[in-house]
């Protein structure tokens, strides 16, 4: 094969995989953005609001801010809830610390069992239920707010995607270009060094 006809042959496929690569990137970067509005947008619906700095300083077990959260909790104190990150804290050091406390480690299972086994009408079956109650909201939101948070990790690892995507683009262009310079530049009876060692090596014979 000749070797201007090889530069060409190669640089014609950089380019097309650059083209692949570059709508891959594209439709990567769509995901990200369609992820990330609808995330911030359902979140910003519901108007959750970080407690206030003051707040903070008064950490105790049992109130509302523990001494747990403010590693992780303050730093985005008085913020309203709109991201994924956010949504993450709020629900794992902030939500979830609550329902360890109302619930004394059970879930909404189990205390609704508790619930149901208690005698009706009781003391100790409507503080049961009562917690139960709490706990199913509680959980619930703690959920949602989750299921948001897992969703904008899809969306930053296809902004990572559409990043790489485009980079990698953006070397074979250059390398395709590189390549067709070459090519332009090559003999047209110029052959590939193998190919011509094995006209050598026939013609030998």
């Amino acid at each position: 094969m000749l070797r201007k006809t090889f530069d060409v042959l190669v640089s014609g496929g950089g380019l097309i995989l650059a083209v692949v690569l570059v709508v891959a990137g594209a439709l990567a970067f769509w995901g990200y953005s369609f992820t990330s509005t609808n995330v911030h947008n359902q979140l910003a619906e519901q108007k959750i609001y970080f407690p206030p700095k003051s707040a903070f300083a008064h950490a105790k077990p049992g109130t509302e801010i523990t001494p747990s959260m403010i590693p992780s909790v303050s730093q985005y104190a008085g913020q309203e809830l709109t991201t994924g990150a956010q949504a993450e804290v709020y629900a794992n050091d902030f939500i979830a610390v609550h329902l360890q406390e109302i619930g004394g480690g059970k879930t909404y299972a189990q205390m609704s069992t508790l619930a149901r086994t208690l005698p009706p009408g009781s003391p100790a079956a409507a503080k049961a239920e009562a917690a139960a109650q709490t706990l199913f909201q509680g959980t619930t939101l703690r959920g949602l707010l989750l299921e948001a948070y897992s969703f904008s990790v899809f969306g930053e690892i296809a902004f990572v995607a559409a990043i790489v995507s485009w980079s990698l683009a953006f070397v074979l262009v250059v390398l395709a270009i590189l390549g067709l310079i070459h090519a332009r530049r090559t003999s047209e009876a110029e052959e590939l060094v193998g190919a011509r060692i094995v006209h050598e090596e026939v013609g030998a014979r």
